[in-house]
């Protein structure tokens, strides 16, 4: 399929063909579900945690003799029933909460939103990225303007993709709120979903169509 090419000033330059089994595949609810989900629970970190007893301090000795005192027989005042003992069936820091999925699985779940994507016209390539300086006010003008923006409007909500190397980029883009750079391959779901709106470069076309092959 083919579409057009911008620059910076939201002119049209040219137009690019974009490959149709990345743009243009069919929308799979189940998979993007999976995938996302996956994702997620991939990035989580376990930080929640609670001492047994085995980890507390003291406990040592057995806080009185075995009978003849009248009351409840105990070896450790580190049990769960006692003040300051561990805890029993607690969460822990050693609990994996990943998820496998495999590189086929991920990459068609990428298509499937970068494709609808495209149907809803959230996608615009650009000629390139570049700009003179790596500075905030350098890029947040040209994206209010392709954009509509308000002058006083903060939220950009938009992913850019630049093909390779564009330091400026990233860094002039840091400070933007919902606004973040990718490298073409690093693509990855959660940001694509993310982002109502991604941008790329004309050379990106040709890196993704390289770099995801199912």
């Amino acid at each position: 399929m083919e579409t057009a090419v911008y620059n910076l000033k939201n002119e049209k330059v040219g137009t690019v063909e974009l490959p149709d089994r990345v743009f243009g595949a069919k929308w799979n609810a189940a998979l993007v579900k999976q995938v996302f989900d996956a994702q997620r629970a991939n990035a989580r970190s376990p930080w929640a945690h609670t001492k047994t007893r085995g980890e507390v301090s003291g406990g040592g000795k057995k806080p009185w003799r075995q009978k003849g005192t009248g009351r409840a027989r105990h070896g450790s005042t580190r049990s769960p029933i006692w003040v300051g003992g561990g805890v029993s069936h607690g969460p822990r820091n050693d609990k994996d909460y990943s998820e496998k999925v495999n590189k086929k699985m991920k990459r068609l779940a990428v298509f499937a939103v970068l494709s609808k994507k495209m149907k809803e016209g959230e996608i615009k390539v650009f000629e390139n990225f570049a700009i003179e300086a790596p500075k905030t006010r350098v890029l947040a003008p040209a994206l209010r303007n392709i954009l509509g923006m308000r002058k006083d409007a903060k939220k950009f909500d938009v992913l850019l993709v630049a093909n390779t190397g564009n330091e400026n980029l990233f860094r002039a883009s840091a400070n933007l709120t919902k606004a973040k750079a990718l490298n073409a391959d690093s693509l990855n779901i959660y940001d694509i979903m993310n982002h109502k709106n991604f941008f790329m470069e004309k050379g990106a076309v040709a890196t993704i169509e390289k770099h995801y092959k199912v």
